[in-house]
């Protein structure tokens, strides 16, 4: 166990890109557009354009890859946390690679930047060094964790002064 685990929590996020269809969805989608494809390929072989055939099983293959990779991409997770004693932000990448890095809480500054209406950045800095947080997020999201991590940073600091 370590001394953080025993510290209070003011803040546990567990960030990970949002993925809109299930696997249970996929599988139907997937099953949908092959049954598509062999039926049309079937076409087709009937009417004598065979090579035709192949184009089918080719696009059916690609659209398989690009919702793997797409999967695959969605394995990444941030972890953020708030102790009495650190801020960390723990980076799990789509190989299972481990990233930390550890901010002071009295130091810790969060710098949100409204880019466009629809475009922002959150970062955490401290000391001239300076982490981006949930790039992967959508803009609402990134706002609202901006706004959560932020109260908590404040109630913080009110329970380090006592207030």
């Amino acid at each position: 166990m370590r001394a953080t685990d025993a510290a209070p929590v003011f803040f546990d996020a567990r960030l990970q890109p949002y993925r809109s269809l299930p696997p249970r969805g996929f599988a139907v989608v997937m099953a949908v557009l092959a049954g598509a494809s062999f039926i049309m390929s079937v076409g087709c072989i009937l009417l004598g354009a065979w090579p035709v055939t192949g184009f089918f099983g080719l696009d059916v293959g690609l659209v398989y890859l690009a919702f793997r990779i797409s999967y695959r991409s969605a394995r990444k997770v941030e972890h953020v946390r708030l102790t009495t004693s650190d801020l960390t932000v723990e980076r799990i990448g789509v190989r299972g690679d481990r990233r930390q890095w550890r901010f002071e809480p009295v130091w810790a500054r969060l710098v949100f930047e409204e880019i466009a209406e629809d475009e922002n950045r959150l970062s955490v800095t401290s000391h001239g060094r300076r982490l981006s947080l949930g790039a992967f997020l959508s803009p609402g999201e990134r706002r609202r964790l901006y706004r959560d991590l932020a109260d908590a940073l404040a109630r913080w600091r009110r329970a380090l002064t006592g207030r």
